[in-house]
């Protein structure tokens, strides 16, 4: 499971930086076609758009499978380890039902635009939302996963907030400079 988890983050990554490597590409190059040859490339606008809400999306699964959503856990951090377990629980309940609504809301979006062409690209409107899609239900299998391990105790509950405060960040940081690492 393990094995397969990394794989599929290491596709996740290599898109992520093939998109980013894409846009930057298409963005510079047509900036600099228009001020230099005054011309332009018609479709790197609206593909670098495309790549841009892909990206996003992507990076959402990325970020969510590593804990590196933006979160609040000052609460939940000061409550006993039960409650924890209940708070974090109905957390992750309300994230499966935000994802759900996401997957609802891009599923109709992607069969209404099925046949509706982009102006310059041609591709459908509706690999737009694709991307929604996948990442809604991404989303959804890893916050299973998140849930899982916190109600069958596969996980510390010192692990279950990853989230780390500034201070913490820069103890580690000095940490490391003391232990003689570079970064």
């Amino acid at each position: 499971m393990k094995k397969v988890s990394a794989l599929l983050m290491n596709a996740v990554n290599v898109i992520m930086v093939f998109s980013l490597a894409v846009m930057v590409v298409l963005v510079f190059g047509n900036v600099v076609l228009r001020y230099v040859f005054n011309t332009g490339i018609s479709f790197s606008e609206e593909l670098a758009r495309y790549l841009f809400v892909w990206l996003t999306f992507i990076g959402a699964i990325a970020a969510l499978r590593n804990n590196q959503h933006l979160g609040l856990d000052t609460v939940v951090r000061r409550v006993p380890v039960p409650i924890r377990k209940i708070m974090l629980t109905v957390s992750i309940l309300l994230m499966i039902y935000v994802c759900y609504l996401l997957l609802q809301g891009s599923w109709r979006m992607t069969v209404l635009n099925q046949h509706t062409k982009a102006p310059t690209t041609g591709l459908p409107l509706s690999f737009i939302y694709v991307a929604g899609i996948i990442a809604g239900g991404a989303m959804i299998l890893i916050l299973l996963l998140h849930l899982y391990r916190i109600l069958f105790n596969r996980v510390k509950p010192e692990e279950w907030l990853r989230v780390k405060d500034s201070e913490e960040m820069i103890e580690l940081d000095e940490t490391g400079a003391k232990e003689g690492k570079t970064t």
